[in-house]
Formats: structure tokens, sequence, C-alpha cells
């Protein structure tokens, strides 16, 4: 991972979230969760107010690949 990344680091963000949530199934995560828990990320300097749900759909889609490649 980057020393730092933001909103637009999806992959980082989805391996991040993955390693910080490992048994959770991404797809039944709130956006408003998954939202805090990506700012609560370790070296994640994204402003709070960047984000969209555009930004978190495309997260979420990438966190679900990564759970289910951890998972196989």
């Amino acid at each position: 991972m980057p020393p730092t990344f933001d909103w637009d680091d999806i992959e980082d963000i989805a391996i991040g979230l993955t390693e910080a949530h490992p048994d959770t199934d991404p797809l039944t995560v709130r956006f408003t969760d998954m939202h805090k828990w990506i700012l609560e990320l370790p070296n994640f300097s994204g402003a709070a107010a960047a984000s969209n749900e555009s930004k978190l759909e495309a997260i979420q889609m990438a966190w679900d690949e990564e759970y289910k490649d951890r998972k196989n």
C-alpha cells in the first residue's frame, strides 16, 4: 500500500477494508458504516466530504472482489 491514499485509490481502500474487517461480507455493509471505516483506515488521507455514492459503490465492489479472493 502507498504511504497515504484517498478516495480515488479504490483498490488500496478495498485491501485496507479487507484487512481491517476480514470476516465482513462487503455487500452487507451500509454506506454510512463503510464511509466511517474508510476514514479510520491507517494512512487514509481523504477528506470525509470528498466521497460520493459513486465512489462508495466502486469501493464496495472492489472490496467484494478482494473479500471473495481471500475466501477462496
